[in-house]
């Protein structure tokens, strides 16, 4: 077990899809960060399983595991932590507009700190005005709400621009996680 090197925020709020959560959570562990959820308040949030099954062209819903927030958005003080995770799901789409959340995501990019978003991730950057001009990965039905706040949209697995790394979704999780995971840790040091 790695030594731990300090904390790293993952955001999430009800129907946060699961496997684009749990993915980064437990490599985070592995590398020797600690997780830190955190959501619109403190307490026990329940995630989503997405996926298009064959024949539909929309995205069908299942409940998945649940994740306890450790802390909530009106209680980060983002200098404690090397970087920030927006996780997908339907999620962003309702926490966005929490004035904390805004302050939090605005703080990492305006700091240039490891940032890593996926698939509908990208709500909360954009919503907060940190995207323009930014090269990023997101779900193809999220380019819009990408480009319309001046962002550059990226149909690619990994998508690194500057201190901001993205993947479209958790498929992308084996190629985008681990360039963020080696932006905290040169944070640590």
């Amino acid at each position: 077990m790695k030594p731990n090197i300090g904390k790293a925020l993952i955001v999430v709020g009800d129907a946060t899809e699961t496997v684009d959560t749990l993915y980064p959570y437990y490599r985070l562990i592995e590398a020797g960060i600690t997780p830190v959820v955190i959501a619109p308040e403190k307490r026990r949030y329940q995630m989503v399983l997405h996926e298009i099954k064959p024949g539909w062209t929309i995205t069908k819903e299942w409940e998945g595991y649940s994740i306890e927030a450790d802390l909530a958005f009106a209680d980060v003080d983002p200098d404690d932590y090397l970087g920030i995770f927006f996780s997908g799901g339907r999620a962003p789409e309702y926490i966005r507009e929490d004035p904390d959340l805004i302050r939090i995501t605005q703080w990492f990019f305006d700091n240039q700190k490891p940032i890593a978003s996926v698939c509908h991730g990208v709500e909360i950057p954009a919503r907060a005005d940190r995207v323009r001009g930014r090269r990023m990965a997101t779900v193809a039905k999220c380019q819009f709400d990408l480009e319309i706040c001046g962002g550059i949209y990226v149909n690619e697995a990994c998508v690194i621009d500057g201190n901001l790394v993205s993947g479209r979704t958790y498929h992308d999780s084996g190629h985008f996680v681990a360039p963020w995971i080696e932006m905290l840790e040169a944070a640590a040091n």
